[in-house]
């Protein structure tokens, strides 16, 4: 990763993106994408598609999706505190005492969310914060005064935190989840470009929207684009912080390389061209059982179009949904390094058939 890639990385992580509201940063994505590829494809609720060579009948993916967790704006007091429901998998726990930003068509409005001090709570049966007790505070003391602000039922609230980088080469922002996977995607297509690789299929560089309530943005995508293969990358736990149960979720830890997936979704000859790169190039890497599904893009785009030869690389993170969300910058630069390697693998008209 080069100063022009780590600055893209930090404004690109510091742009608000919430789901369902993703078009400024793709906006940004395409901007830094728009020198790697010959065109784009855009869709009706945001997601963008860098392409390389669009007039190839074979259609490879690489993806990642856009959007980030965050808030709506539920119901107002008539004193002027705000409620709110999720929109994705935001959490409850880590929200009291955090700063938010509210937005609204008059721009941003901020706020807090507020929580009783330690002196007045019932130490014999304390409340532990959820979403029926969480709420925010704008500083206003009637509803109407909120409403005046430009708030009102509907509003997406997001997290201020902002990128930075711990200990010389961990990446520690809100929403690594998954833009991390948008700039890495990005930086295969720059990959290609300066080492002047001409693949003899078409690629579809895919920033999804709308992942984190359900795979809809790939959904619709995948219907678009058609793809003869799709290779997806979003992240997985780092499961050696504590309070994760590595019986359960299984052992993987940041700094130990990209995260290769086995689920029935996993096309399995595909997997195995993906290993077979990481160990023709000593790319480290970690493998997890995924189960019954992936619960990422994958899902959505193998089980499309009569069935799709899809793959997942994970890049491991802490902190999963909070506002401290923290990757290597080793595997950050081995996922690109894999992703690109499998590329090159893959040939016009890859039959990945079980059946040949």
């Amino acid at each position: 990763m080069d100063k022009n890639a780590l600055e893209f990385l930090e404004k690109y992580l510091n742009n608000a993106a919430p789901t369902g509201y993703e078009a400024e940063g793709q906006k940004m994505w395409m901007d830094y994408l728009r020198p790697y590829v010959d065109e784009f494809i855009t869709d009706n609720y945001g997601t963008a598609v860098g392409v390389i060579n669009p007039d190839a009948k074979y259609k490879v993916v690489i993806e990642g999706h856009a959007d980030e967790i965050s808030w709506y704006v539920n119901y107002i007091t008539d004193n002027g505190l705000i409620y709110v429901i999720r929109n994705g998998g935001s959490d409850h726990q880590i929200a009291t005492s955090r700063r938010v930003n509210i937005h609204t068509k008059k721009g941003i409005v901020k706020g807090v969310f507020g929580w009783p001090a330690i002196h007045t709570r019932d130490k014999s049966n304390e409340q532990a914060p959820k979403l029926e007790n969480i709420c925010i505070d704008v500083g206003c003391s009637t509803k109407e005064e909120v409403e005046k602000m430009g708030v009102h039922v509907g509003c997406v609230i997001t997290y201020p935190d902002e990128f930075f980088i711990l200990n010389e080469n961990k990446f520690v922002c809100r929403a690594l989840d998954n833009r991390m996977g948008g700039f890495m995607i990005a930086e295969v297509a720059k990959m290609l470009k300066e080492n002047n690789v001409k693949l003899d299929f078409g690629l579809y560089i895919t920033n999804s929207v709308q992942e984190e309530v359900g795979l809809r943005g790939a959904e619709m995508i995948t219907q678009r684009i058609k793809p003869d293969v799709a290779i997806v990358t979003d992240v997985c736990h780092d499961t050696t912080t504590p309070m994760i149960e590595k019986k359960k979720e299984g052992h993987t830890q940041i700094g130990d390389g990209p995260v290769i997936s086995y689920a029935p979704a996993i096309q399995n000859n595909l997997r195995e061209l993906i290993i077979e790169a990481a160990e023709d190039k000593k790319i480290p890497f970690q493998r997890l059982a995924a189960s019954r599904v992936t619960g990422t893009d994958t899902d959505a785009f193998a089980y499309s179009n009569g069935g799709v030869p899809s793959a997942l690389i994970s890049l491991p993170l802490r902190y999963m949904h909070t506002t401290v969300e923290m990757v290597h910058r080793d595997d950050v630069e081995n996922v690109i390094k894999l992703i690109y390697e499998s590329l090159l693998k893959i040939k016009d008209n890859h039959n990945f058939s079980y059946f040949q």
